[in-house]
């Protein structure tokens, strides 16, 4: 490998893009926390977010909402497939790296806002909501209350999806359990995609509906990375609550 195939660049001071120039390959990082990665069109090449755009289109979702940008892969992968997507984040640099970095269409709308506060202002309901907010210490607190849920469901239209990513620990961490028994006080549907055995990892909570939600399966693949993704996909399932 020749020592200049990878570009470091500094957004600003504690976010570092990451380039392949041989393959256009971008990795974000914010500190020590890995945020997005992406092939030079802006798909991912994470599970999880193949994960939550197989169940929204699975469910034909036309209206996205979303509260957390990243590198805003999610949202440009479901723009190129006509899906109308608006995203919510507290900071305007992640926006200006989703654009600068992630290909994340202009016609994408983003606000820069807190997303309780965002909820509360904006009635409008949506076919999906997606969760995937994380800041220094985590996903903040409020987003895991029966009030944000609550919320959160008042925001969808009738038989609208809500998807949750969770971050967890290993397999003793009981995060993920904890949340889906407190989203079933607001939804009567409530399933958890994870797999045991792995530390570090991602899952995703799907509510509301949810019944009809299959094993997901990668549509979009990445290039470079397309059959890795696929037997990392290939590993998530659904599982029983502990």
């Amino acid at each position: 490998m020749s020592r200049n195939r990878l570009s470091r660049k500094s957004a600003a001071p504690g976010h570092v893009i990451v380039q392949d120039n041989r393959t256009g390959k971008v990795s974000y990082w914010q500190k020590e926390y890995h945020q997005s990665a992406a092939d030079a069109r802006g798909v991912s090449t994470a599970d999880y977010i193949h994960a939550m755009y197989f169940f929204l289109r699975q469910v034909k979702a036309k209206d996205v909402l979303m509260i957390g940008c990243g590198g805003g892969t999610l949202a440009t992968m479901l723009t190129a497939r006509g899906v109308t997507v608006t995203v919510v984040d507290l900071h305007k640099l992640s926006f200006e790296i989703a654009r600068d970095y992630f290909a994340l269409p202009a016609t994408v709308a983003c606000h820069v806002s807190d997303g309780v506060a965002y909820l509360k202002k904006h009635p409008a309901r949506h076919d999906a909501l997606v969760l995937d907010a994380f800041g220094a210490g985590g996903m903040p607190a409020k987003f895991k209350t029966d009030a944000f849920f609550k919320l959160a469901k008042s925001r969808l239209k009738p038989g609208g999806l809500f998807l949750m990513n969770v971050i967890v620990d290993g397999d003793e961490d009981t995060t993920p359990d904890a949340l889906v028994r407190r989203l079933k006080q607001q939804w009567r549907g409530v399933r958890l995609l994870d797999t045991d055995g792995w530390v570090d990892r991602n899952a995703v909570i799907a509510a509301g509906k949810v019944a009809g939600l299959t094993k997901p399966r990668v549509l979009l693949p990445p290039n470079p990375g397309g059959p890795k993704l696929k037997r990392e996909l290939a590993v998530l399932n659904w599982r029983a609550v502990r």
